[in-house]
């Protein structure tokens, strides 16, 4: 991947989690922790594209999936994917706080 990746800035964040394991899924760069998933990203189609589990910011999605329906898609359980490009990346408050999101969401409960 190229260094203009707009994905590469959520990549390297994703890599400073504790315990992450990064990955490929088809093309897309995976990452969890202790097996679970918590983000997928990569090119896609002549864009960019990257998935994340949410529930607090799921209403957000929602909103943004409304207003932009070919950039933001929510699933049927917890994951939501965002498509972007160069020209019009993902902002970053928004993936960042996801990405947090995503990741304490897969983190598995202490006992």
């Amino acid at each position: 991947m190229s260094d203009n990746d707009p994905t590469l800035a959520m990549r390297e964040k994703a890599c400073t989690y504790p315990g992450v394991d990064e990955g490929t899924a088809c093309t897309q760069s995976s990452f969890k922790v202790k097996g679970k998933a918590f983000l997928f990203a990569g090119p896609q189609g002549g864009r960019y594209k990257a998935m994340f589990k949410l529930k607090e910011s799921r209403d957000e999605a929602q909103k943004l999936a409304g207003k932009y329906p070919d950039n933001y898609q929510i699933g049927t359980n917890i994951w939501v994917t965002a498509r972007f490009s160069n020209e019009e990346p993902m902002p970053e408050d928004v993936w960042t706080r996801w990405l947090d999101e995503s990741y304490a969401l897969s983190v598995p409960m202490k006992k």
